[in-house]
């Protein structure tokens, strides 16, 4: 009977940190990330927000999945070693996982400078010019672009379906409507 009691007492001492831990696992799960959501304002303000922050800085990239549909893609777009278009295609976790070591070890702010939207029914494109930049100092941006955002309203919440971009090069310059900065 002892070694029956010396064994779950030794039982409860090993499971316990691995229980306290699950329970640390499953309360960061339930982060209600819905309000970010709700509109389609805070939902591009979430996407740009969790891609950006200093060196070392970590991102939410539960925050960024929560933003794309299942099957969602990130592509993006450049020429390659022989000058031919190409475009890449990504799941959102595949886009974390190429981007997260880069984006700690150069620091990367993205910010929307103008926004161009269209609405039908429950779907919604928007064009979004950005510059980036590795720390919020930077004066200048090392990159402008253009974001194409796919977005559907379920009703409830706004969905990414598709995030396809482009990088503004010196042969393709941003054309001037798409670089007036708002005012805000």
């Amino acid at each position: 009977m002892k070694q029956f009691l010396f064994a779950i007492g030794l039982s409860i001492l090993f499971i316990s940190p691995a229980i306290a831990q699950k329970k640390k696992e499953v309360e960061i799960q339930k982060t209600d990330y819905m309000p970010l959501v709700k509109s389609l304002e805070t939902t591009i303000g979430t996407l740009y927000l969790s891609l950006s922050g200093d060196k070392k800085e970590k991102r939410d990239w539960d925050l960024f999945k929560y933003l794309f549909k299942e099957d969602a893609k990130l592509i993006t777009t450049g020429v390659d070693y022989e000058n031919k278009l190409q475009a890449k295609y990504m799941t959102p976790a595949e886009y974390v996982k190429t981007s997260k070591s880069w984006m700690l070890k150069n620091g990367f702010h993205e910010k929307e400078i103008h926004r161009i939207v269209h609405t039908f029914g429950n779907i919604t494109q928007v064009f979004s010019t950005f510059e980036a930049y590795h720390s919020e100092e930077d004066k200048e941006p090392f990159m402008k672009g253009i974001n194409s955002i796919q977005l559907l309203f379920d009703g409830n919440r706004w969905w990414i379906i598709n995030l396809l971009w482009a990088n503004e090069t010196k042969d393709k310059p941003i054309p001037s409507e798409f670089l007036q900065k708002d005012e805000n």
